[in-house]
């Protein structure tokens, strides 16, 4: 059975799930397979919105322990990160809106798999951390950047230096979730969100998230240069004819993507 894999519905939504039990750790050949389904998600042209979420009761829990002890060399440990940053940036990266249904405990490379989708809906009794430094190492999916611009480098140092285990009032006073749902309405608020979203034009949908994502790492004029050129792009297109001609007409819009 496939550690990691997805499914696409017939509103075009991806169900990609972790699978690695018992606690969903993202091991060597769960990386892989990681790797192996967004890339297929990024050439699926059925797929409109991805949701990532753990099996069972579980997101994630971390990497591989025992391969992380394993690892006795800098450049062993190097190696090991640029590989786990690649597939994370596949994720953040992606022009497909990537929503984590955060089910279970969400540690370690579990947070960083998280914090590295563009929204989390998490259950009101998740807990979420990054407690590498118990083990007397630091996060190195990504955690130690994608923290600090998420949540400020108080909060993000709090976290790592700490290593406690994060609850979801905290979580959501201090904005690493979104949306902090019952238990049981994690996966009904996902597909709700997903289908929102899938409802809408892709080709601005996918310009919108290549504009946040790629002009947050701008400065602001670098940004906003970017913001003109894609916006003069969907200016061309025949979505904005059809949009605004059923605005205009009191109709709901046909978009073809294109």
């Amino acid at each position: 059975m496939a550690k990691c894999s997805y499914e696409v519905n017939e509103q075009g939504i991806a169900l990609l799930k972790i699978n690695n039990p018992p606690m969903n750790a993202l091991d060597e050949i769960t990386m892989l397979e990681l790797e192996f389904s967004m890339r297929q998600i990024e050439v699926d042209d059925r797929v409109k919105v991805v949701i990532v979420t753990g099996e069972g009761a579980t997101f994630v829990v971390g990497a591989d322990v025992n391969k992380v002890r394993n690892v006795k060399k800098a450049q062993e440990g190097r190696k090991l990160t640029s590989r786990a940053h690649e597939i994370m940036n596949l994720i953040m990266n992606s022009r497909k809106p990537v929503i984590a249904a955060i089910n279970g405990l969400c540690l370690g490379g579990g947070m960083e798999l998280a914090i590295a989708c563009h929204f989390r809906i998490a259950g009101d009794q998740v807990q979420m951390g990054l407690p590498e430094i118990m083990l007397g190492i630091m996060p190195g999916f990504g955690g130690t950047q994608r923290s600090v611009r998420l949540l400020g480098a108080e909060k993000a140092l709090e976290a790592m230096l700490t290593g406690k285990f994060i609850d979801m009032n905290e979580a959501k006073e201090i904005g690493l979730v979104g949306r902090v749902v019952p238990q049981a309405d994690v996966m009904g608020e996902a597909e709700k969100l997903a289908k929102q979203i899938a409802s809408k034009g892709q080709l601005a949908v996918r310009t919108i998230v290549e504009a946040v994502m790629d002009g947050g790492r701008m400065s602001l004029k670098e940004g906003l240069d970017l913001e003109s050129r894609l916006f003069g792009r969907l200016a061309e297109s025949e979505d904005k004819e059809e949009g605004i001609n059923a605005f205009l007409e009191k109709r709901k819009p046909a978009f073809k993507d294109r």
